[in-house]
């Protein structure tokens, strides 16, 4: 058998084996119809981010018989565009596409004098000099991002711990880099063996990215230091809401949440809702109660007061904890999960384990959104009991 040619050698095969090792490294391996996908998926949600930044409101985008008002559009994504750029790479933007306009113009004086205009290789190399320097200033900001998502990881659990007779299962996909929720589930005071109880805690800081990741990095730090003193749970949720609403920006930035605590022994279940998504038991057969019972979100009024609810959790119940996330993903016709469609998949839930059953119900929600880009940050944690 002869051997392989080198990689680079020259020859007749070389076009062939090269151009599908380009593609291949600019596609990534994908297929035609994904790479599509991803494109519109894309394109939307850009359209969806200038308008929204323009501030326009989505009755200027069509006329009055409801057909799309495209110069309109136009003009409302083009200066949403152009002002998010420097002062600088505005004046090069307005420079190359005025160069582009002109090129190939010919002006004539008199039989025999002509003057073309050809600016299209300028054009060219400003536009590539302002995406050169978009690009550059994206890397720094992901560099950074990705740092940051590094050090958030540490301040939510890697692995869920080992509880008496439940097992549990968390996940988080943010729609940034950072994110805005938060999840836990540990023993503050004891371990497990020592009859200690569990805390389980989700939160939603109000906005997204970095400032939201930052809140959520405080509210933290405050909760476990403040469970770690051993407080009751009424005591904690007080003194977690006076400290979020001496942070919150003058109730701008108001944390939604769910605290509660499992005694193993008892399988009674404490809880406070601070105006979170109201946590759902799922019991054997396919009922479900919701747990509603708290208060505002913290951050909103330093002297609010919070009521406590309880639940008798049995073998072959779920609990299910999650954010406004799930329920407010879209597909690409712009149309919710929603509650009904939550609650169906809710009941719908096998009798498996707390990580099966947290696939099963994620699974539900990505085969409606498909490739639709997420809007906001998704968080799911499910314990079963045995």
């Amino acid at each position: 058998m002869s051997a392989a040619p080198p990689p680079f050698e020259s020859g007749p095969h070389t076009r062939s084996r090269g151009l599908p090792g380009f593609w291949q490294r600019i596609s990534e391996g994908r297929q035609i119809d994904e790479l599509w996908s991803q494109f519109t998926a894309d394109a939307r949600a850009s359209y969806g981010f200038y308008i929204k930044e323009s501030g326009a409101d989505a009755d200027e985008m069509v006329n009055k018989r409801g057909r799309p008002r495209f110069g309109h559009i136009i003009k409302t994504l083009f200066w949403s565009l152009v002002m998010k750029l420097t002062p600088a790479r505005r004046v090069i933007l307005i420079i190359a596409l005025v160069l582009l306009a002109v090129s190939g113009m010919r002006f004539q004086f008199g039989k025999d004098v002509n003057f073309d205009f050809n600016f299209t290789i300028i054009s060219v190399l400003l536009f590539v000099l302002l995406l050169s320097l978009e690009l550059a200033d994206k890397v720094t900001m992901k560099r950074d991002l990705e740092i940051a998502r590094e050090i958030q990881s540490w301040l939510i659990p890697a692995s869920p711990p080992a509880v008496p007779g439940a097992d549990i299962a968390f996940a988080t996909r943010p729609q940034n880099s950072v994110a805005g929720d938060y999840y836990d589930a540990f023993f503050p005071t004891a371990s497990a063996e020592e009859n200690g109880k569990l805390m389980l805690v989700i939160a939603d800081v109000a906005g997204k990215s970095i400032p939201a990741a930052l809140l959520m990095a405080t509210l933290q730090a405050s909760l476990r230091t403040i469970a770690g003193e051993g407080a009751a749970l009424h005591d904690l949720v007080l003194r977690l809401n006076h400290y979020t609403s001496a942070h919150s920006l003058q109730g701008r930035r108001f944390t939604t949440a769910v605290i509660g605590e499992y005694d193993p022994a008892t399988r009674r279940l404490t809880y406070v809702n601070a105006g979170h998504n109201p946590p759902i038991v799922r019991r054997p057969g396919g009922t479900t109660e919701t747990l509603e019972i708290g208060g505002l979100p913290f951050g909103i009024d330093a002297a609010a007061t919070y009521e406590t609810g309880e639940t008798n959790l049995q073998p072959g119940d779920a609990l299910i904890l999650y954010t406004d996330g799930v329920i407010e993903a879209f597909n690409e016709k712009g149309e919710e999960f929603g509650n009904a469609r939550w609650f169906e998949a809710v009941r719908a839930l096998p009798d498996w384990n707390a990580a099966e059953s947290l696939q099963f119900l994620m699974r539900r929600v990505d085969e409606f959104v498909k490739t639709t880009r997420q809007s906001d940050d998704i968080t799911c944690l499910v314990m079963r009991c045995k």
